[in-house]
């Protein structure tokens, strides 16, 4: 198969969807690999290393889009890309379509078979290609929330660790899971006074029972929430439906309760926000006000850190990549249920049910997209 790989045009994404290691590998198993030309630079991987590895490097995008069979890829293709796109090519990157309606729109209208790193499951129920990239996330959140914190940024002027005689930053992280629990490590590990909210019962006793002297656990009830909402200096968005636009946790009546300065850092912004007054933002201009309160809705937030971030997710997607190249996408999403879960489109039909919810759209049975 002839996977290609083009450079990502998103502003300030630096991160690649394929390493020259993992085109190597993919070389190995009797594949042919296509890059344009400075695809890997802004994570540290030249074009020498593509080529060292037997990739060929081209020098338009529009030709990698034109050969490859499967295209892999970091973030959603933007709409000059979503264009080059046609039916039987297989397109293998994050989507996050249900807040994305003129994506979803292209996508189908394209026809390709488009698989989503997001909605990939393993036997555990977890995501496996989404929890890199949300660990590198959960960890810048509590580092840009301290940065947003700082008078010139228009923050508070609030120290996260304090200092002897003067009290804490109060951080609130709403949301368990992978980004939440990294956050609090991170913001605790700064010397922040810490509260994860949660309603799962046993992720919370889970939490406890892990880190209970490093930060405190609560049960995210309305009511709760609010009250923690309004005494923070910083609130960490971590809530995630998989596949699903994000819910909104934080109203834009709570603002009115903050402390003027305060710092929100919406991670869940890929999936719409969890921040009623949320907006994506980006790394060039990743700070805005709202009612007095400072927000940070950076949609691509490991992309700050492309050398790890890329390094991270190759690991992940690798041999998910493998099966499908080797397989064919068909084969190895019938070998592989969960590979199948992150099959979102494929000729003209959405196959994903909480993109479908979200946008009030028929959804094809993945299964019934394995036999068209």
């Amino acid at each position: 198969m002839l996977i290609g790989c083009p450079k990502e045009i998103k502003p300030q994404e630096f991160r690649t969807g394929l390493t020259p290691r993992a085109a190597a590998e993919a070389i190995a198993h009797g594949h042919s690999v296509i890059v344009e030309a400075g695809t890997g630079v802004g994570a540290g991987f030249p074009d020498e290393d593509y080529r060292a590895a037997g990739a060929q490097v081209v020098d338009t995008a529009t030709e990698v889009f034109d050969r490859a069979e499967l295209i892999v890829k970091v973030k959603e293709p933007q709409a000059g890309e979503r264009a080059m796109l046609r039916e039987g090519q297989v397109l293998f990157t994050y989507l996050h379509l249900a807040p994305d309606r003129a994506q979803t729109a292209d996508l189908l209208q394209s026809g390709v078979t488009a698989i989503a790193y997001e909605t990939v499951t393993d036997a555990a129920g977890r995501l496996p290609l989404l929890a890199p990239m949300s660990e590198v996330a959960g960890k810048l959140a509590p580092q840009t929330g301290a940065w947003t914190l700082q008078k010139a940024n228009g923050g508070r002027g609030v120290l996260l660790g304090g200092v002897p005689g003067v009290g804490p930053a109060q951080v609130v992280v709403i949301g368990g899971g992978v980004v939440g629990t990294q956050g609090a490590r991170v913001a605790a590990g700064m010397g922040a006074d810490v509260t994860v909210l949660d309603t799962s019962l046993p992720r919370l006793r889970q939490l406890d029972d892990l880190f209970r002297s490093e930060f405190r656990t609560g049960y995210a009830s309305a009511a709760r929430t609010g009250e923690m909402v309004a005494e923070a200096d910083m609130v960490i968005g971590a809530v995630l439906v998989p596949g699903a636009a994000a819910p909104k946790v934080v109203s834009k009546d709570m603002l009115a309760t903050m402390k003027p300065g305060a710092a929100l850092v919406d991670v869940a912004i890929d999936q719409g926000g969890c921040f009623e007054t949320s907006r994506a933002t980006t790394h060039q201009d990743p700070v805005y006000e709202e009612d007095g309160i400072m927000h940070y809705c950076v949609a691509n937030m490991p992309g700050a850190v492309p050398r790890s971030s890329t390094l991270a997710l190759g690991n992940a997607t690798l041999p998910f990549l493998l099966a499908l190249a080797d397989k064919g996408w068909r084969q190895a999403c019938e070998d592989d249920p969960h590979l199948l879960d992150g099959l979102n489109t494929h000729a003209g039909h959405l196959t994903c049910y909480p993109v479908g919810r979200a946008q009030e759209i028929d959804v094809l049975s993945p299964h019934l997209a394995l036999k068209l």
